[in-house]
């Protein structure tokens, strides 16, 4: 089964990673905005992004936090994280930097659990941890990533 999931990441630097992921077509996502859609959204406001942000967590069950070298000091990242907890989704993180694009590689990014919260109140997943330059990264992440939603959704459910 496929669960409606929202993606935050650090857009400009990451991505292509996150369309690799969606590409793997193994949740129901929300859209990923185009550079011009968001700056339509963006020049209404604060609100405006509030209130997309807020629209798409509406109907999913998970927040996928896809961590990349500054997605934890992301203002919007950290607004969606808190979003969500708020709204009793389940929550969880996957580092992303071992996945290669156009760039190559990134530096892994600190939490953003951590950043927020002080320490790791949501689970985040390294696959980078038995990579060697992105060998692996993306199959690691295509094998676990629905069972990794499972339990984010299930624990959350207790």
């Amino acid at each position: 089964m496929r669960r409606p999931v929202f993606l935050s990441f650090c857009y400009d630097d990451d991505v292509f990673r996150v369309q690799e992921i969606k590409k793997m077509g193994l949740f129901e996502g929300q859209p990923l905005l185009s550079t011009n859609e968001f700056e339509k959204i963006k020049r209404n406001g604060s609100s405006a992004i509030q209130n997309w942000i807020d629209e798409q967590l509406k109907y999913k069950q998970c927040l996928i936090v896809l961590i990349g070298e500054h997605t934890a000091k992301r203002p919007w990242v950290q607004y969606e994280i808190k979003k969500a907890e708020e709204m009793g989704k389940a929550i969880f993180g996957i580092y992303i930097h071992n996945l290669e694009d156009v760039n190559g590689y990134s530096k892994k990014g600190s939490n953003p659990f951590t950043e927020i919260y002080g320490y790791e109140k949501y689970k985040s997943y390294d696959p980078s941890h038995c990579d060697i330059k992105g060998l692996r990264a993306y199959d690691v992440i295509s094998k676990n990533i629905q069972n990794w939603i499972e339990y984010a959704v299930l624990t959350k459910e207790r």
